[in-house]
């Protein structure tokens, strides 16, 4: 029989053996972009369950272990491999629940209820990844009728390394670069390490070493671009007055003239039509003079004007303290986002994932509530996002994850809000802008779902990154510190020129009815630098599309672009 205290060690166990082989598993990854990496997220969502654990008594039963671990564990999953892997320890909770001890058939039964709540979370279930690994060894277990739990593990670790091992024959990528599934070498290093306890040894030691090397590298890159009020003055906002409304067209009116007019009295513009509707948002030095304008071009509604200085300065007043907020925060000592009751008059709110104090700005001034630092590298957890959301006191929350490796840890953050979240299944940030421009106040939650998701889904996407690491990626060998072009998430080109690499994305994303092409640029992109691309782009994308910039401040890519 497993105790209490033997799976508490034992799930103790596994955690430090993902800690000590974060860097390992985060290797295996196929994709050279800089990433939130798999063992990483795996490491970080299972170790959100030790301090709950080491806390228990010996005495503890197999139900409150397993309970303690998984809760921790859903509230600290990053990334879809970290949520796939609370899901499965979910079914530990959910099969031991009450009992004091475990059988082999307990434990067979626990691991296949996980493997079901993980299949119903993932949409399209790939086979030849985590969930396969993790599918193989329950049915194993399941089938074995073996009475003795430490033989019944056993078997479950040899199935898994053998699924493990038969992943490339699944998933041709994998194939051809030459490794097996990230996310199922996570899940065998977890589960051996907890083997070690189950057979009588003692739970894995924890390298420190490994730990910290690691934290080092996401702390760097999380500050870069995030923390710039420091190095500011309140007389460098120069267009001092985030100003953003609604034109009710007139019959023939366009938003061409009016989008130009903006530039030319201001910066940061964002401006979108429709058939009926202009959607400006701009920040100038004299919001008068661009409403005298509009006002030309049909009437207007849904005023918002704010004084970005003062904005500034009560920023600054909380002591410059945004760096020792967010380290407040990642040891648990603070949280950005306090506690808000829902106000039943609202009925509406917004939390959006995104890094870079421009970006942040720029969904502040679309209407969004709550920014949470994350993206790419940065996987915020679920517990991050139920934060945010409950810091927005509104009886239905629209989250934009802005990532496709944060939408699952967005959707289990609706099992533990005290208030409706609706996940908007946004996977880039022009996307997530764009989702945003087209909320409709007015209209039902449900309604603002479908419409905002319809033009996110518009949007074409073109990141320019660096490669991570040495790979081969569809036959083409790509070197580590190149710069790749990727488009709506496959790599398209590599080369050594920022700023060709650039505009030959920008001009192959467009298509004939291209309308708009935004280029947001990074934390390692200059003004300078970040205008002479934007004037390139112009040249070479024609006259008939408008090209903005935005200074987005976001580590990992020198540009985003969004073409709709």
């Amino acid at each position: 029989m497993v105790t209490g205290k033997i799976l508490r060690d034992a799930i103790l166990s596994g955690a430090n053996s993902i800690r000590n082989q974060r860097t390992r598993v985060d290797e295996l990854n196929v994709f050279p972009v800089p990433d939130g990496d798999t063992g990483t997220n795996m490491s970080m969502t299972v170790g959100a369950a030790v301090p709950e654990l080491q806390a228990m008594k010996d005495s503890c039963t197999v139900g409150e272990a397993s309970k303690a671990a998984a809760s921790a564990m859903l509230r600290g999953a990053r990334g879809n491999s970290g949520v796939i892997t609370s899901l499965l320890f979910r079914g530990f909770s959910k099969a031991l629940e009450g009992k004091k001890e475990a059988t082999a058939a307990d434990l067979a039964a626990a691991l296949q209820k996980g493997v079901e709540a993980a299949y119903k979370a993932v949409m399209k279930p790939t086979e030849g990844t985590i969930l396969t690994v993790a599918r193989l060894a329950g049915e194993e277990a399941a089938a074995s009728g073996l009475e003795d739990p430490v033989e019944l593990w056993k078997l479950v670790v040899d199935a898994a390394q053998r699924a493990l091992d038969n992943t490339p024959e699944q998933l041709p990528v994998l194939k051809k670069a030459g490794v097996v599934d990230a996310g199922g070498q996570g899940l065998v290093v977890i589960f051996t390490g907890m083997l070690q306890v189950l057979q009588g040894g003692g739970i894995v030691a924890a390298d420190e070493a490994q730990g910290q090397s690691k934290g080092k590298l996401n702390s760097s890159a999380a500050g870069k671009g995030v923390f710039t009020d420091d190095l500011m003055k309140v007389e460098d906002i120069k267009n001092g007055y985030c100003t953003q409304f609604l034109v009710n067209k007139n019959e023939g009116a366009s938003a061409d003239k009016l989008r130009a007019f903006a530039e030319s009295n201001g910066d940061s513009v964002v401006c979108i039509e429709d058939d009926d509707v202009i959607n400006l948002h701009v920040h100038t030095a004299d919001p008068g003079v661009i409403l005298s304008e509009a006002i030309k071009y049909g009437y207007l509604t849904n005023f918002k004007i704010e004084n970005m200085h003062e904005q500034f300065l009560a920023r600054q007043a909380q002591g410059k303290g945004l760096e020792k907020q967010a380290v407040a925060e990642k040891s648990g000592d603070a949280s950005p986002f306090p506690y808000a009751a829902v106000d039943p008059e609202r009925q509406y709110g917004f939390v959006a994932v995104a890094a870079g104090e421009g970006l942040k700005d720029v969904f502040t001034d679309l209407g969004v509530d709550a920014v949470v630092s994350g993206g790419q590298t940065m996987n915020p957890s679920t517990e991050d996002i139920v934060s945010a959301v409950q810091s927005v006191p509104a009886k239905t929350v629209f989250v934009l994850p802005n990532n496709k490796n944060i939408i699952m840890a967005a959707e289990q953050a609706q099992k533990i809000a005290d208030r409706k979240i609706v996940v908007l299944p946004t996977r880039t940030i022009p996307q997530g802008i764009t989702a945003m421009l087209n909320f409709d106040p007015d209209n039902t939650s449900d309604a603002n779902t479908i419409a905002m998701m319809q033009a996110a889904e518009k949007v074409g996407t073109g990141l320019i990154t660096f490669a991570a690491r040495d790979s081969e990626f569809d036959g083409k060998k790509i070197k580590k510190g190149e710069i790749m072009a990727l488009e709506n998430g496959k790599i398209v080109a590599t080369g050594t020129d920022l700023a060709k690499m650039t505009y030959r994305l920008a001009r192959s994303m467009k298509k004939k009815d291209t309308g708009f092409i935004t280029l947001i640029s990074g934390c390692d992109v200059s003004d300078a630098d970040a205008e002479h691309t934007t004037e390139l782009v112009r040249a070479k994308c024609g006259g008939d599309v408008e090209v903005t910039h935005i200074r987005g401040g976001q580590p990992v890519y020198y540009y985003m672009i969004g073409v709709e």
